[in-house]
């Protein structure tokens, strides 16, 4: 396996935004609705972003330098000016009009009326929400950390939530529902990604008391030719391995099909692997303990 090792004193700015951005990712995209100390509206989008608390409730997210000139964001002197912010989450319904909003538009110019979105009044701060969001988050602004003054230096704004809106047709049983919403993140270049059901897979949380762990696993499944360290792993998230009283897996159409045969080792981890994937890691324990 051939790797090409990078050090970051070594390349210019533009390519390694490049490799990070294309690394780090997907991103979520902080649609950030600010004001000015003169009243003029922004709005703009930063897909350097996440939540870093629910208690206090904090989000954070970096309108960087520009990496031509080092000129800094509307956004980020909005909030030097004015230390608050709505951030907007994107769903695929307004990532278009997200994406305009992104235009280097001279200050005083607002995106809102650029990209078509609509102004809704905030409750508890001055920045507008858009009114097309899924969710919306009023924020008060607790620090703007700059960490540095060159082409492409971030400026961490530490922004605590103080109202919620979510349009209640993103929620089922009281819950945001992922399919719902169908949120989109950011990748690198042009790229974006889209959370639809086909995109969209589950991992069973780990046990309350602690999986076995690859260590524990069998050697010979271990090492298996087949399975993955991802089916490996769903393998070591039980608390022992089953015991075998049950043998109902060996009434499976497909095993009885691959025991008439003269079947592998590989072909019994490769129907195993099958099982994994459709979440009877049971049936796949007793497949692999009774074949390998």
């Amino acid at each position: 396996m051939s790797i090409k090792t990078i050090d970051p004193a070594t390349v210019s700015q533009p390519v390694l935004h490049h490799y990070l951005l294309s690394a780090v990712a997907p991103r979520p995209i902080c649609f950030a609705s600010t004001i000015s100390a003169t009243g003029e509206v922004n709005l703009s989008p930063f897909s350097f972003f996440n939540v870093f608390s629910s208690n206090p409730p904090i989000l954070v997210f970096s309108p960087a330098r520009s990496g031509r000139d080092s000129s800094t964001k509307h956004t980020h002197d909005n909030v030097l000016e004015v230390g608050e912010v709505v951030i907007n989450i994107v769903n695929h319904d307004i990532v278009e009009q997200m994406s305009l909003s992104s235009t280097a538009y001279n200050k005083g110019v607002n995106e809102f009326v650029k990209a078509g979105l609509t102004q809704v009044p905030s409750e508890k701060v001055q920045p507008p929400r858009v009114g097309e969001a899924p969710i919306a988050m009023e924020c008060t602004v607790d620090q703007v950390i700059p960490l540095g003054d060159g082409p492409g230096a971030g400026n961490l704004v530490i922004a605590r939530v103080v109202l919620m809106h979510i349009q209640e047709q993103y929620l089922t049983d009281g819950r945001l529902d992922t399919v719902k919403l169908d949120l989109v993140g950011r990748m690198g270049g042009m790229w974006y990604t889209r959370c639809t059901p086909d995109s969209l897979f589950s991992i069973p949380k780990p046990l309350a008391k602690k999986g076995i762990g690859f260590d524990q696993l069998p050697k010979l499944i271990k090492e298996s030719a087949v399975l993955t360290g991802n089916e490996l792993a769903r393998l070591a998230n039980v608390e022992q391995i089953p015991a075998y009283t049950n043998l109902l897996w060996q009434d499976d159409p497909a095993y009885q099909e691959l025991s008439k045969g003269e079947a592998s080792v590989e072909d019994y981890h490769r129907l195993a692997q099958r099982w994994i994937g459709e979440l009877r890691i049971d049936d796949a324990w007793g497949l692999l303990m009774h074949h390998t």
